[in-house]
């Protein structure tokens, strides 16, 4: 495909796309928009960064066309209330010159200005499924005139518990209509909850499942501990130039709240932001907003912030821990090297960490390359703690993988108390000898 003219859609569309900068379609978009047209269900697996929401919005629009009557039909689910928001910005960019109402709903809010959104009437709801439910159930949505159901990002959905939910949504909506799925990866609950919605769908795999985008250079540093851990991430960010844009990955909302305390201190509260749960729905869309001006050039993150979140010109992904949901590693990554740029993913990993890297690379089908730590970094030694923690957390590590494992310590005294049986018994056969 040389442009979007050759997908036949109207002139609003094409005007609304150039205006957008978008030029050439990406492959996920030359190979889904063509079906979705023609009315197939179709199961896109694309890695994130490949513009898969452009591919289903795009034809979504062209077939809706214009505002009809006041109930909904179209719905996108989304797993995250951040992704929600982008999927719903990205569907005003495109309709700029069309007259289609979209309304989004998620959680973390009082539902009234939602449920006033909806009186007004909408052509097209995107929505996190618990919110969609809720509002359902009170009466707020009539499901009678849904044409598409897309769900988006489904390994997500899954990995987060909304088989319960999606469940109770195909039995509400009707059963005659175009249903699109797509994921970044296909575990066994995606393909359960294929199976359960999509009729003979056309399957769009624009790279094999779980693969990083080609864009984003990946590579690895041992870490021995949280403290060095800080002392590479300072050093590396000492470099402007290069580290222009960066989102740093953390596994829990504690350690995200440290690392942005410590950057702050280094580089100054003006210039960092974090984001994660605990933080208000405000906070965050505006941190989140700031990240994507450039009026910010760090970004601390849990995974909260892995999916949907949308930045041109990302150069750096440094994941400070390794994500133990190892399909995060992708989303993660995916955040740089977007739309043909260039990217970075730096991966910090401490001896419990291997683990997860050894599966993560599995998972990719590549291996990681492994850096050496720059002399300039301090490495600070192990505290006993810290230590103790590492050493527990292999042991679980071990047992994973064989049940019967017993831990260093069992073993420890297994051994001390096998050495002490074996000395007990030679100080009798020397009793008997005299």
């Amino acid at each position: 495909m040389a442009s979007f003219e050759d997908f036949k859609l109207n002139k609003q569309l094409l005007n609304a796309i150039s205006e957008a900068g978008y030029e050439i379609p990406t492959e996920i978009q030359q190979k889904a928009i063509i079906p979705i047209l023609a009315g197939q269900d179709v199961m896109g697996i694309a890695q994130t960064g490949t513009g898969k929401t452009a591919a289903f919005v795009l034809p979504m629009l062209m077939k809706l066309k214009f505002a009809q009557g006041n109930d909904p039909r179209a719905l996108i689910l989304s797993p995250t209330r951040e992704l929600a928001m982008q999927i719903e910005g990205d569907i005003r960019l495109f309709s700029t010159y069309l007259d289609l109402r979209t309304v989004v709903l998620y959680g973390g809010l009082g539902p009234k200005t939602q449920k006033e959104n909806l009186a007004k009437g909408c052509d097209i709801i995107v929505a996190t499924p618990g919110r969609f439910l809720d509002l359902y159930l009170a009466g707020d949505i009539n499901t009678r005139s849904l044409q598409f159901l897309v769900m988006d990002e489904a390994d997500k959905m899954m990995d987060m518990g909304f088989i319960g939910k999606i469940h109770r949504i195909l039995e509400v909506v009707p059963r005659k209509k175009q249903n699109l799925l797509f994921s970044a990866t296909m575990s066994d609950l995606v393909q359960k909850i294929a199976g359960d919605f999509l009729a003979f769908p056309t399957v769009i795999e624009v790279t094999e499942q779980a693969t990083p985008a080609t864009t984003v250079t990946q590579n690895l540093y041992h870490v021995p501990n949280l403290k060095t851990k800080l002392n590479l991430l300072q050093y590396l960010l000492k470099d402007e130039e290069s580290f222009s844009r960066i989102i740093v990955f953390c596994k829990t909302r504690v350690v995200a709240d440290e690392v942005y305390r410590y950057l702050s201190k280094q580089f100054g509260k003006e210039h960092i932001r974090v984001v994660h749960a605990n933080k208000g729905q405000n906070t965050r869309i505006n941190s989140i907003q700031a990240f994507k001006e450039g009026s910010i050039r760090v970004l601390v993150a849990t995974d909260v912030a892995a999916r949907g979140l949308d930045v041109s010109n990302v150069s750096h992904v440094i994941n400070f821990d390794v994500p133990i949901v190892i399909e995060d590693y992708v989303h993660r990554i995916g955040r740089t090297g977007r739309a043909f740029n260039l990217g970075d993913a730096i991966t910090f990993c401490n001896p419990a960490e291997e683990y997860y890297v050894a599966k993560i690379e599995k998972l990719i089908r590549q291996t990681i390359p492994v850096l050496d730590l720059p002399t300039e970094v301090f490495v600070e030694k192990v505290g006993f703690e810290e230590k103790q923690a590492i050493a527990r957390e292999i042991d679980n590590q071990k047992r994973k993988e064989n049940p019967d494992f017993k831990g260093a310590f069992h073993e420890k005294k297994h051994v001390y108390n096998a050495g002490k049986k074996k000395a007990v018994k030679k100080s009798f056969k020397g009793i008997k000898k005299r």
